[in-house]
């Protein structure tokens, strides 16, 4: 009955939707074009480099991961220092966006890891990205790199804890539901093999999906040269921001060009733009490991059982992701950057919590909020409410958090964007009174 009725609520929100968006107003028109055009930026550049190997990785971990070899490591009564530990700095690894840790997250989660090292991974997946702490050091300034290093890595711990505390009761039902569980079968192979398969695994999603910083310079059919960052690119066009001045346009300003009328982008040189242009070398020499573990390690029921939570996975996943990054990119164009700048522009608990709520709905793929937030600085975002932004805003989105309300259930869920939006703000307020 329960599923029925919000069969129901969605139904009768997209016939409201429907019958009263007023199309003639060139704001809504502008807003249905940006939800389109981020949806398919986002499944020209994210959905098969990321989501997709991502999703074969969460059903790897339900198919050959014993569920007593994850109790052992994450589950409730695993040792806390080891869980969190390997929890918490697992974005180091990963550096993947909010919504590619998402099926991983439910893998684990569903085989028994605990419910707070298991929401320290989901936090510090995203957060703890190496790459970007260095380049917010160096384009927002060394105390906010430093602020968010130290900020992402304490968040995850500590908000896993409290995510334990606070559902304590439920996590002992659920260990003690696993314990009552009968004894697995000795595997068919050493887990040593199982962990070998998915760490090639991982390496093909870490090169498949490995970011390019954006920056670029760029040459027009008209012969206009500027330097800029690529913001995300769609079959037609390309969103830039600009980094210096360019005609009436100044610098941080955003440009969308057709790609008819740009001559030529050149990548300005770097040691992650080499490793970029030979991403699908190494993806590809992980992809070929991959196969031939599964061809000479599994019987066909495995591979088959494999493919077969990789489908419930995606089923489950694609449709709420999907509809999250379209709802994002309507309501991006209602909300402009120059509104959200004057909101911001203090350390004031109001300007902190509206960073913090603004970054934890917002989408941000991988390395794209410093850009936006250099920006927003350029307005006049005072420094508490960045690194309120930076804490809060890679590790949640409103597509994320449709998932995992989809993966842990409502009131788990709500309680885990509280804590992000509220830490983030008690943290931001404090780092601007002192910087």
């Amino acid at each position: 009955m329960k599923r029925e009725l919000k069969i129901f609520a969605a139904l009768v929100s997209i016939f409201l939707v429907a019958y009263f968006l007023p199309l003639s107003n060139p704001k809504i028109q502008q807003a249905i074009y940006e939800a389109f055009r981020l949806l398919q930026w986002y499944a020209r550049n994210h959905t098969l480099a990321c989501i997709v190997p991502a999703l074969f990785i969460a059903g790897g971990i339900i198919t050959f991961l014993s569920q007593e070899s994850v109790m052992r490591y994450l589950g409730p009564k695993a040792n806390p220092i080891l869980a969190y530990g390997v929890a918490s700095v697992s974005g180091c690894i990963l550096a993947v966006c909010s919504c590619s840790v998402l099926p991983m997250f439910a893998g684990i989660y569903q085989l028994g890891a605990g419910l707070g090292p298991a929401t320290a991974f989901l936090y510090s997946g995203p957060a703890i990205n190496v790459l970007a702490i260095f380049l917010t050091a160096r384009v927002l300034g060394f105390d906010i790199g430093v602020a968010r290093a130290v900020g992402s890595i304490v968040f995850a711990v500590v908000i896993g804890l409290l995510m334990a505390v606070i559902f304590r009761k439920t996590e002992k039902a659920k260990t003690e539901a696993a314990l009552q569980m009968p004894q697995s079968e000795k595997p068919r192979r050493h887990i040593g093999k199982n962990g070998l398969f998915l760490a090639a695994m991982l390496l093909f999603l870490i090169f498949s999906d490995w970011f390019n910083p954006g920056k670029v310079t760029v040459t027009t059919t008209d012969g206009r040269t500027f330097n800029a960052i690529v913001l995300n690119e769609t079959k037609d066009a390309v969103l830039f921001q600009l980094e210096e001045d360019l005609g009436e346009l100044k610098a941080n300003d955003k440009l969308n060009l057709s790609k008819i009328d740009i001559a030529k982008t050149i990548d300005r040189p770097s040691w992650v733009i080499t490793v970029y242009h030979i991403r699908w070398y190494l993806a590809g020499a992980c992809g070929l490991a991959v196969l031939f573990m599964a061809l000479g390690w599994f019987t066909k029921d495995e591979l088959r059982l494999w493919m077969s939570n990789t489908w419930d996975f995606a089923k489950m996943l694609v449709p709420l992701l999907y509809g999250g990054v379209f709802i994002v990119g309507f309501i991006s164009v209602l909300i402009p950057e120059k509104q959200v700048a004057q909101w911001v522009g203090d350390n004031s608990l109001r300007a902190n919590l509206a960073a913090s709520v603004i970054g934890a709905f917002w989408y941000f793929a991988t390395l794209t909020e410093i850009p936006i937030t250099q920006a927003l600085m350029s307005m006049g975002m005072h420094k508490g409410p960045v690194l309120a932004l930076l804490l809060a805003g890679p590790a949640l989105s409103l597509p994320s958090m449709i998932v995992i309300q989809r993966i842990v259930g409502t009131l788990k869920m709500i309680v885990f964007v509280a804590l992000v939006v509220v830490m983030s703000t008690i943290v931001g307020m404090i780092f601007g009174a002192f910087f």
